[in-house]
């Protein structure tokens, strides 16, 4: 039993070992693999585990012994379907694992927009407090989420989540769902109603070809005026140009992102050096607990499998 694994640094630190799937074979491990590499390297595998590794049908006829496929991840966007299902492949996902992490990580995002604790750092760290006349100094405004209405786009374990924690917050949630839902606690709106009423936007939806392009120029300029914009999802559901532009106008306060239509970021990126705009590197799924817990059940997953019991079949 051979197991290749294509991008083993996109998940493993000196915190996250690949111990436990070594135990179950043997074990080749690649920090990264590119489009060019990946056919010879996995030419000989029974089980490829990987990321974000691109398994195209052209990549995967090369391995001619395939038999399973796990992904470090719930999207599996990545992977060939069709060309799985025709040939006897077993695909495997993780769904599930990051949804209080990435709730978290949401609302990071939404209070450093709010209370500006980092901007407020760095005047400390130059020395303004040491200079100023008072106790206090304000001059960067803070606001409260007491009150506020956020609009979550998407409720998923995700976006239940989200309005866990924003109701703890007293805010009022409004939710933007394909499917209708049973939780009275919160007001299920239209798409048009949820822009025009919220203070708050994020988005905690999948990506496929209706939400693509999502967040456009049009969705925009029906938010509030002074409103902010909250992305945890996936990149392409937003038009970056029209972000930027309802940003540099004004039109929003603010927006939080953690990601973006290409990655790792691209010096043409256009929302990159924008002020009012957060943007961290896609990590919040990457604390410490939440990638213990999927590396767990991506061994898991491989037992499963093995125990001819397939668990988290993605298709």
């Amino acid at each position: 039993m051979k197991i290749v694994i294509t991008d083993a640094q996109t998940v493993c630190d000196d915190k996250i070992s690949l111990d436990s799937i070594k135990e179950i074979g043997e074990t080749v491990i690649y920090p990264l693999c590119s489009a060019e590499e990946l056919p010879e390297r996995i030419k000989d595998a029974d089980i490829v585990i990987c990321n974000k590794s691109q398994m195209t049908a052209e990549v995967l006829k090369s391995a001619q012994n395939l038999k399973y496929i796990g992904l470090f991840a719930t999207g599996y966007n990545n992977i060939d379907l069709d060309y799985t299902n025709a040939h006897g492949i077993t695909v495997c996902n993780v769904p599930g694992y990051s949804t209080e992490a990435v709730a978290q990580h949401t609302f990071a995002l939404i209070l450093a927009l709010l209370n500006r604790v980092g901007e407020y750092n760095k005047t400390v760290l130059e020395g303004d407090w040491i200079k100023s006349q008072t106790f206090s100094y304000f001059p960067l405004p803070l606001l409260e989420l007491s009150g506020k209405t956020i609009g979550i786009v998407g409720y998923g374990s995700i976006g239940r989540q989200v309005a866990r924690i924003a109701k703890a917050f007293n805010m009022n949630v409004l939710v933007l769902n394909r499917s209708k839902i049973s939780d009275s606690s919160v007001f299920q709106v239209d798409f048009d109603t949820l822009l025009r009423e919220s203070d708050i936007v994020t988005l905690h939806c999948p990506l496929n070809a209706d939400s693509a392009d999502m967040m456009n120029g049009a969705a925009f300029r029906k938010m509030k005026k002074g409103a902010y914009f909250i992305n945890t999802a996936r990149g392409p559901l937003v038009d970056e140009f029209a972000l930027k532009t309802a940003l540099e106008c004004g039109h929003l306060a603010g927006a939080g992102l953690d990601v973006l239509r290409v990655e790792p970021m691209t010096e043409d990126c256009p929302l990159y050096g924008i002020e009012n705009c957060l943007i961290t590197p896609h990590i919040a799924w990457a604390g410490v607990e939440t990638r213990t817990r999927l590396m767990d059940i991506v061994c898991e997953n491989i037992k499963a499998y093995l125990r001819g019991e397939p668990q988290n079949v993605v298709r």
